[in-house]
């Protein structure tokens, strides 16, 4: 996670996870890192009216998330605007616990609504695929940086935009349960008799 930059206002960012506190425009947003997308292409892949979307991505644009891109000549020399992320991202670091709490509640609930729709569609006779898997592990500080890299080794081989294939959510957590112990603290107490 970034640490703030020198000038960054924590007012500022709190309006980042406002904007984010919405499944919908979480959604949004991931659909426009993908890639740039008029408000029209979003509405198709979110199955909702356009109309529906611009108070959604009002508050993202205000929020700095995303800005217009470009914009697209329709018919009848009307344009629409094309969306894409901004540039920066909000330094989380900055963020008090209980704004991160609502801004991965919401992410957790985006999430969920994936897998609902996953399920949804299998009921339905489609194909989606749904694996989920929640486990503890006893990690020491190489284990877990061993842990991560791995991570970021698979995201980076599976990670190309441009691969044919099905776009696939995935959520990864490493969360501790417990307080690590200090660098410096690696041998037990000593019990006094």
């Amino acid at each position: 996670m970034s640490a703030q930059r020198p000038g960054a206002s924590p007012r500022r960012w709190h309006g980042v996870h406002k904007a984010l506190a919405d499944p919908l425009r979480i959604r949004l947003l991931e659909a426009l890192w993908e890639m740039p997308r008029s408000a029209r292409e979003l509405a198709d892949r979110a199955d909702l009216p356009a109309d529906r979307l611009y108070y959604h991505l009002g508050r993202l644009e205000q929020a700095g998330l995303i800005e217009i891109a470009e914009y697209r000549p329709l018919a009848r020399g009307k344009v629409e605007r094309v969306y894409a992320p901004a540039v920066t991202e909000p330094p989380s670091d900055a963020a008090s616990p209980e704004e991160m709490a609502e801004f991965l509640g919401s992410m957790l609930d985006a999430t969920r609504a994936d897998i609902n729709a996953a399920y949804r569609s299998r009921q339905a006779g489609g194909r989606r695929e749904v694996d989920v898997h929640r486990g503890a592990l006893r990690l020491t500080d190489e284990a877990l940086a061993e842990l991560r890299g791995h991570i970021a080794r698979l995201a980076g081989r599976f990670g190309d935009r441009d691969t044919p294939g099905v776009w696939t959510r995935i959520v990864i957590a490493l969360v501790d349960l417990q307080d690590r112990p200090s660098p410096d603290a690696t041998a037990p107490p000593e019990r006094s008799s």
